[in-house]
């Protein structure tokens, strides 16, 4: 499972910096994302740098609900924003999911080309407890669950954009 990717591109009509103050905007994240409900900066931190540390929460489809600690391991205003998620303390466990988004001018003005990626690993998670509960169907669990991550990142990028677009008018 480790280095497992799901990934998407799209062009948005929204301008780089706009979706850059979208995205790096924690408080919002629960209004965009299907699984996101809550993140938000940790006790010190205040705004997208490397290093800086938030608290995220997710709900998934079965009614779990999980807390995780996120550290930011790329912030280049307005073009990249990564992070990468832990269980536990980033201090005493290995990441097991990194996140990043990069953005760039497209073609047309106002659009945005977006790309925004996952990476497993390599640490323990819940896609790697359900593979270890269920090895005979483990392929097929994997591709269920980078399906999925594909699904809610086109939902959640078309929805920052729809809210920039309709602040705009």
């Amino acid at each position: 499972m480790t280095g497992a990717r799901a990934e998407v591109e799209l062009s948005v009509d929204a301008p780089v910096g706009q979706l850059w103050e979208a995205i790096t905007d924690l408080s919002r994240i629960g209004d965009w994302s299907p699984e996101c409900t809550y993140a938000g900066w940790l006790e010190g931190w205040s705004e997208p740098v490397v290093g800086a540390c938030f608290e995220a929460r997710n709900r998934f489809p079965n009614g779990l609900v999980t807390q995780v600690v996120c550290v930011v391991v790329a912030a280049d205003r307005p073009y990249s924003f990564g992070w990468r998620v832990f269980g536990g303390s980033p201090e005493t466990e290995e990441h097991f999911a990194t996140w990043h988004y990069e953005l760039r001018p497209a073609v047309r003005q106002g659009q945005t080309v977006v790309r925004q990626s996952f990476i497993h690993g390599p640490g323990d998670s819940g896609a790697r407890a359900a593979v270890r509960a269920d090895p005979e169907n483990a392929a097929a669990l994997l591709q269920g669950r980078l399906d999925q991550l594909r699904r809610n990142m086109t939902a959640t990028i078309e929805a920052m954009a729809r809210d920039i677009r309709s602040r705009s008018i």
